[in-house]
């Protein structure tokens, strides 16, 4: 199975590639892009979209897991993040391609075991998970490979439980 995970953000954008067969999960690449605050919120959800048809073209995944928002004090931020998300649910829905949101407490039970894992905890476990000669770098790209990695997981648990994915 090969998922493209995200980690949504209006200013930032995490991604990751992931290929699991025969029990081995391995990287196929990861990332990060930036949207420019001097473009206006339409064009920077134009540019995410955008990255992500191209992402998608570029590796065709069975699917892509988007890492759900993390609602703190900030509403702001929160509502940036959804609308980030939006235009990546567009592009899949778009490009014919399944998505599934996970919670950051789900993606970091999955990954690390606990889900209050740490940002280096979860850099670390990724890095192990995929055989990574170092820890995958910034956290946005970590995070994108977590939900990834959650995902590929998850998905023959499903299978196997005859739910639907």
């Amino acid at each position: 199975m090969r998922v493209l995970g995200i980690d949504p953000g209006t200013a930032a954008c995490g991604y990751g590639v992931v290929q699991s067969a025969d029990g081995a999960m391995r990287s196929l690449d990861f990332g990060w892009w930036s949207t420019s605050p001097d473009l206006t919120l339409d064009q920077r959800l134009a540019a995410i979209h955008d990255r992500v048809t191209e992402l998608i073209c570029d590796y065709r995944p069975e699917a892509v897991a988007i890492e759900e928002s993390y609602v703190g004090v900030d509403a702001r931020t929160a509502l940036s993040v959804g609308q980030a998300r939006g235009a990546i649910l567009v592009a899949c829905a778009k490009s014919g391609v399944s998505s599934a949101q996970y919670p950051p407490a789900t993606v970091k039970q999955a990954v690390c075991g606990f889900g209050r894992a740490d940002k280096q905890q979860v850099q670390r476990m990724v890095a192990a998970t995929l055989g990574l000669g170092e820890d995958p770098s910034p956290h946005h790209a970590a995070d994108a490979l977590a939900v990834a990695i959650c995902h590929a997981l998850g998905s023959p648990l499903l299978a196997a439980a005859g739910a639907a994915t």
